[in-house]
């Protein structure tokens, strides 16, 4: 009797430990298959993604001009 109850124990933990397994490679299972085959990822860089907008954030404000001078609005105003 123990040693059903030993063997229907360690065939559950097989089985959960299969389907645990296949749950987590059944949705990568071509990202899996493709670096097999050598191909490579291109490299994950979200600090140079965030400094490119950075930049355009930059040259957007730059672009928009910078404040009119006090003196410069007033001989506009006085013209």
């Amino acid at each position: 009797m123990m040693i059903v109850v030993s063997v229907l124990v360690f065939t559950g933990a097989l089985v959960a430990a299969i389907a645990t397994i296949a749950m987590m490679i059944a949705p990568q299972w071509r990202r899996i298959l493709h670096l097999a085959t050598g191909h490579t990822e291109p490299a994950f860089t979200p600090l140079a993604t965030l400094v490119v907008a950075e930049r355009r954030i930059a040259v957007r404000r730059w672009a928009a001009g910078s404040p009119v001078p006090a003196m410069a609005s007033r001989r506009r105003a006085a013209a």
